[in-house]
């Protein structure tokens, strides 16, 4: 008999049935996750789940670099930041330095931060209201 886990499908259907918008602020928040994660796992001295951590916030990170439009001018100051944050995550990895987590934790904050900002203005224009994210 096979235990089927409500959370998991609820996850899977909310990442099914989101817009390429929310997916990328999915995307965001995921990374903040994971470079929380490292913190805490640096503060705690566990070097392996620290690493493990850091590996999924850069491939996060990778993701969000290789789905820029480069047709938008915007991108390329994009694409500067996100290799900035990859390179304090590398650093800060290697030096088992949180303050360098953080100074990529705000880049990816402030691009969060303005995504929501973009969503919320797109469902005002779409929908003629602005709902929380």
């Amino acid at each position: 008999m096979v235990m089927h886990n409500p959370y998991a499908t609820y996850q899977n259907n909310t990442v099914t049935t989101s817009t390429p918008g929310e997916l990328t602020l999915m995307l965001y928040n995921g990374c903040l996750k994971f470079i929380q994660q490292a913190k805490k796992a640096t503060d705690a001295g566990d070097i392996a789940e620290k690493n493990t951590a850091i590996q999924k916030a850069q491939a996060i990170i990778s993701e969000l670099m290789i789905t820029l439009d480069a047709s938008f001018p915007v991108a390329k100051d994009m694409l500067v930041l996100y290799e900035f944050a990859n390179s304090r995550l590398i650093e800060g990895n290697i030096k088992n330095d949180t303050k360098l987590f953080d100074e990529a934790s705000d880049i990816i904050k402030e691009f969060r931060d303005t995504w929501k900002q973009v969503i919320q203005l797109n469902r005002q224009k779409q929908y003629g209201n602005v709902s929380e994210i």
